[in-house]
């Protein structure tokens, strides 16, 4: 009997860039921002299974404009693939300036959550069944990030 996902919504976490998460060009750090993305990921994939989650991997993580002092930071991430004990998450990051509220992308990326008991052993999570053209798409292209991703494991260890 297949168990069924408890929500599919996104999540989404806003933050402020404060001075102590710049670097000396005002910008935000990526490692701020990579650590926001990662919190983001592993509350969608709890939120949609209700378990706990660890972080297996990333990939594909794109900066593509800088965040600035004083800026708010809204991080948005969703579950768009399931295996057995882990699930993926597209996470896009944006920043917004306090002065137009304007939103610009800043970064994306998808983080590989596995879900773990109380002994830090994985877990069987529900299973994410696309549905429309989108969910599909994003759904393929993920599965051949994680066919990668494992095969460079694997690789690795021999």
């Amino acid at each position: 009997m297949a168990i069924d996902y408890f929500s599919i919504e996104p999540v989404t976490l806003a933050e402020e860039v404060f001075p102590g998460d710049t670097n000396a060009y005002g910008t935000l750090f990526g490692g701020r921002l990579m650590g926001l993305m990662d919190k983001a990921a592993g509350f969608s994939a709890s939120k949609y299974a209700h378990r706990e989650f660890v972080t297996a991997s990333v990939d594909t993580l794109e900066f593509i404009n800088p965040a600035r002092q004083g800026d708010i930071i809204e991080v948005v991430g969703r579950v768009v693939f399931t295996s057995t004990h882990s699930a993926a998450c597209k996470v896009n990051a944006y920043a917004l300036s306090k002065s137009d509220w304007e939103r610009k992308d800043i970064c994306s990326g998808y983080f590989f959550m596995v879900a773990i008991d109380a002994n830090g052993r994985p877990v069987p999570i529900p299973q994410f069944e696309p549905t429309t053209a989108e969910e599909k798409k994003e759904w393929e292209l993920v599965a051949s990030i994680r066919q990668h991703l494992l095969k460079h494991r694997h690789s690795k260890n021999d």
